[in-house]
């Protein structure tokens, strides 16, 4: 018998825990982070008017590369891993290139979540972990063929990861996750007792 993987959904994984100086400019990002949350009126006014749990820089600035130094910092990361992605997923770019479109803060409060979406519009997306307390959330991803599974019984629980319906991954801080951006993803409440913080972001073509 042969079983051909066809298909492949993949999610890059990798640290920044070795890269050098990392808890300064972990640390950096960090402070950032919570002073953006505190300063940043017109994102916590979208906070509450969208119910979110916590503060995201999401709807209220769009220029934190270019805003603080830590910032433009991780986008120099983040290039070189989402080239190193889009390598391993054979895109042909043409006379293009990936090109990061939007990078925003996410600072969790306990017992918020943030609800199953995609990334639209987007090729590559990710997140940057800064903060991971005990208790912190997973990020939750959804088998895509999900929709069209229809009479498709369910997965036994020792199944291997690859045909689980879901997957949890669990980060710690310096952890970088991306995938491709039609996946869809959520992250489930944060039982920490503190903010979980992290940094997202997308890549477009162009």
């Amino acid at each position: 018998m042969t079983l051909r993987p066809l298909f492949v959904t993949s999610v890059y994984e990798a640290s920044l825990t070795a890269d050098r100086s990392f808890e300064n400019f972990n640390g950096e990002i960090w402070a950032a982070c919570q002073s953006l949350a505190e300063e940043d009126l017109a994102g916590r006014a979208w906070c509450r008017e969208h119910a979110y749990g916590g503060y995201t820089s999401y709807a209220s600035l769009d220029d934190l590369p270019r805003r603080m130094s830590v910032f433009g910092e991780l986008k120099t990361r983040l290039d070189r891993h989402a080239k190193r992605f889009a390598g391993s997923l054979a895109f042909d770019l043409g006379a293009g290139r990936l090109r990061l479109d939007s990078l925003w803060v996410n600072v969790l409060k306990p017992g918020a979540a943030h609800s199953g979406h995609i990334h639209p519009h987007s090729v590559l997306s990710g997140t940057y972990y800064v903060a991971t307390p005990p208790g912190a959330s997973a990020l939750k991803l959804e088998d895509p063929r999900l929709p069209l599974m229809m009479a498709a019984p369910p997965r036994r629980p020792d199944a291997p990861e690859e045909a689980q319906t879901f997957v949890y991954l669990q980060p710690a801080a310096g952890t970088l996750y991306l995938w491709e951006s039609w996946l869809r993803h959520e992250v489930p409440a944060n039982r920490a007792k503190t903010p979980r913080v992290s940094v997202s972001f997308n890549y477009g073509w162009r």
